[in-house]
């Protein structure tokens, strides 16, 4: 071994066993252990011979053991037990390389070292590299699993245990992921731990009590050189303070002080060579350990390589197999039965050891196609129980008996083929698969149950929800005193009539008495909100029904006939009986009253906005009197209240502003209806006209010729009057009138008196003077020509008539 520049390195334990104190203690003064106190770290690495062991340690560590020239060919290289100081690792770490187990050059019946070795490695190191390669991991020997076996159980027995972190480094990694080799190693290694005899004291003393198991894997030295610097160097981080919380050794017990090192390592050397219990086993054993091995391991690639097999674990991974159980029994005892004639003269105890081995690797092996093959069972049974099950539904069967029926049935014919599916030599247990299934149909079922029930309330919340909503809006648009009676006495039918069906849909679902109780109640619930929800949408819009309901009553008389306001109408009697109606209305529809209980809610609002006294006397009172000047109405709950009292007085408010319109045009209409009708002066006009004007009386009566002037002028008058229609044109105002009439005026005159002179050229007769009809119909007519408008009422065509009568004295007395 070539040694550092500053002699960092030593030989600790030749390959005679004997142990260098002279080279130790140099070694401590060299590295300057003894300043240490507990600040240290020993790392050892144990392992195959030319397994790559000190090039692991020299990447990892920066030390320089001597390494394996792989162009001399594979030999020993460490030989006994070398220790050196790590560079560039804090805190102070010592790292020792063991000659490598299973060496030709001791022999095969030398072992002795090998394990006295790994013992001391244990008891020393607070971290052990167990150094194998990646195939291996399940091999008896190339893990060291005999050789931990001996350690732990002398161990146990020599020296007190300490907290040891073993560190398994799987070389040349293959495609295998870590995944799946990790478990394996820690699989084996709880194993050796379980089967080593233990003192009374630690019985039941687990292994992670004295030993922390971490799995580490590197890439091919030879093939992935960088790849494995890299990960080696990634690996190298989880050293730097490896004995504090946390670090690799973090959780260490019983070290020994640095200066003290030496003298502990020499005892513990001591013990292990004169221990008795590491003795050899027996030649045969080993020969029997091997071969047979070597045997097993033989069928297990036959098995793998099996065309038989292949073809079915191929064809398990899209479809069940037929016959998969023994089919695959019979490939499984022929292998087994190759075995036991190969290794039928080695020691039985190895043998039957290594048949039982190679039975647990087969059965691993097959068993992931075993689950798959349960699986498509599973799959397949419940494809089938779902489309027997919907058929039995359609069918008319009751949901109960139908799924106990289906379930019955599948799950037997389930047994039936995990049966055909087992294998003999394996007793593996379908119990959870099983499971699986009934749960997955009890899934289906639970999920088919609850969208049965679904439809079946929905359809009887729907019906429930047509047959109150229109009857109830109807009931509350009406709003009278029997309005929330009729509302309860239709929700209590409606709801007896679909709680009695819905009871009859249950009853097929055999469900207990208390989820069917709460499914009715539900229903029940349902039904007193479609009600509510429908009283809460009337009251949303209760001063548009307000307004409605007054509009109607006022502006009708009680045969649903329109008012006309001619005059004797009591339009404040109306009004009041209208509001009175509309308040009513808003009393109704102010709180929910499904449940039978007197309340004052219309005498309330009845004494606060309609009753005249109350209001007069509310004004002197003070405000904190007001009945309606509060959130909530006596006996009345808030959940069951609409429209708060507060409310109430604002829309009632609202609803006097909005409606004084319609009482004001009653009012106005009536005025001029009264107006039209009374066609006489006041008494006192006439009074006045009779004394003033008595004296132009007399004049008239003294020269009757001015009875006659006036008397043609009115006709003149009265003839323009209607033939422009004067009160027509001024019904659209006052300017438009006078341009029309201006307009007409003179058309007229001149067609009037074209009248008058075609009249005064008709030869005079002796007859009496009369209406001449013809001469009322031209004269008329002209009037309907000339104005555009045919007078239609009684008094037009008295006019006419009274003009034409007395138009022909006129014409007469010109004519003479």
């Amino acid at each position: 071994m070539d040694q550092g520049p500053k002699c960092c390195s030593t030989h600790l334990i030749d390959g005679d066993g004997t142990f260098n104190v002279a080279g130790i203690d140099a070694f401590m003064k060299e590295v300057k252990l003894s300043e240490c106190g507990l600040s240290y770290a020993v790392v050892s690495i144990m392992g195959p011979q030319s397994s790559g062991k000190s090039t692991l340690l020299n990447h990892l560590f920066g030390t320089n053991f001597r390494e394996m020239d792989a162009f001399k060919g594979r030999s020993q290289t460490t030989k006994g037990i070398w220790m050196a100081h790590c560079a560039g690792i804090e805190p102070c770490t010592l790292v020792m390389d063991l000659e490598g187990t299973d060496g030709r050059e001791r022999g095969e019946d030398d072992t002795a070292f090998e394990k006295q070795s790994a013992l001391f490695a244990l008891a020393v190191s607070d971290i052990v590299l167990i150094n194998m390669w990646c195939h291996d991991i399940g091999r008896e020997q190339a893990a060291n699993k005999p050789l931990l076996k001996t350690v732990f159980q002398v161990m146990m027995r020599l020296f007190s245990p300490r907290k040891t972190t073993l560190m398994f480094v799987i070389r040349d990694k293959t495609r295998t992921p870590l995944e799946n080799l990790e478990p394996v190693l820690r699989e084996d290694i709880q194993k050796i731990w379980d089967s080593v005899p233990k003192p009374k004291a630690h019985k039941e003393t687990p292994l992670s009590e004295f030993f922390n198991v971490e799995v580490v894997a590197l890439s091919s030295y030879e093939e992935k050189e960088e790849q494995f610097k890299e990960q080696v160097a990634s690996l190298r981080q989880r050293f730097f303070h490896s004995i504090a919380p946390g670090g690799l050794a973090g959780d260490r017990r019983g070290v020994v002080p640095a200066s003290g090192f030496s003298f502990s390592a020499q005892q513990i050397w001591k013990i292990i060579k004169e221990n008795k219990d590491l003795d050899l086993p027996a030649h045969k054993v080993m020969v029997a350990t091997v071969r047979c091995e070597e045997i097993a391991n033989e069928k297990l690639a036959s098995f793998v390589a099996n065309e038989e097999w292949c073809e079915l674990d191929e064809a398990i991974q899209t479809r069940p197999v037929s016959g998969f159980g023994k089919k695959l029994t019979s490939i499984l005892g022929t292998c087994l039965s190759e075995y036991d004639m190969e290794a039928t003269y080695f020691d039985g105890g190895v043998r039957s050891a290594k048949r039982k081995q190679l039975e647990e690797k087969l059965l691993q092996l097959v068993q992931p196609a075993f689950h798959s093959m349960l699986g498509h069972i599973r799959t397949g049974t419940l494809d089938k129980f779902k489309e027997a099950f919907d058929k039995a539904l359609s069918g008319g069967e009751g949901f109960s008996v139908a799924a106990h029926n289906c379930t019955e049935s599948f799950m037997s014919q389930f047994d039936e083929a995990c049966s055909d599916a087992s294998i003999q030599q394996a007793h593996w247990d379908s119990s959870k698969v099983r499971e699986k299934l009934q749960r997955d149909i009890d899934a289906h079922v639970a999920a088919v149950r609850a969208a049965k029930l679904s439809e079946l309330t929905t359809l009887y919340e729907k019906k429930l929800n047509e047959a109150l909503s229109g009857p109830v809006e109807a009931l509350l648009d009406g709003a009278g005193d029997d309005t929330w009676p009729a509302i309860r006495k239709l929700l209590r039918r409606e709801t007896e009539s679909a709680v009695s069906g819905f009871s009859a849909a249950l009853s097929s679902f055999d469900m207990d008495e208390q989820t069917n109780g709460k499914m009715i109640a539900s229903l029940e619930d349902y039904a007193r909100g479609v009600v509510e929800s429908k009283a809460k949408e009337e009251a949303a819009r209760v001063l548009i029904r307000m307004k409605d309901r007054f509009a109607t009553l006022f502006s009708q008389d009680s045969d649903s006939m329109p008012r006309v306001w001619t005059g004797k109408e009591d339009i404040r009697a109306i009004t009041k009986m209208a509001r009175s109606a509309s308040l009513k209305l808003l009393s109704v529809i102010a709180a929910i009253r499904l449940d039978d209980g007197a309340d004052n809610i219309e005498k309330t609002l009845a004494v606060a906005l309609v009753d005249t006294r109350s209001g007069a006397t509310t004004n002197k009172s003070s405000t904190s009197d007001d009945p309606l000047a509060s959130s909530t109405w006596e006996e009345v709950s808030p959940s069951k209240t609409l429209i708060t009292p507060v409310q109430c007085k604002s829309l009632w408010r609202q609803f006097k502003m909005e409606t004084e319109y319609t009482v004001t045009q009653a009012i106005a209409a009536q005025e001029a209806s009264k107006r039209n009708n009374n066609w006489l002066p006041p008494p006192w006009a006439i009074v006045a006209l009779v004394v003033l004007g008595f004296n132009e009386f007399m004049t008239l009566l003294r020269n009757p010729l001015y009875l006659g002037v006036i008397f043609v002028a009115f006709l003149l008058v009265k003839a323009l009057w209607v033939q422009l229609d004067i009160s027509g044109e001024f019904r659209n105002g006052a300017l438009p009138g006078l341009l029309a009439l201006s307009t007409k005026f003179l058309p007229t005159v001149m067609n009037l008196l074209r009248k008058l002179a075609e009249e005064g050229q008709k030869p005079a007769t002796t007859e009496p003077l009369r209406n001449h009809p013809l001469a009322a119909r031209s004269f008329q007519s002209g009037v309907t020509n000339n104005s555009g408008f045919s007078s239609t009422g009684s008094s037009d065509v008295t006019s006419s008539e009274n003009s034409s009568e007395y138009s022909s004295p006129l014409i007469h007395e010109k004519r003479k």
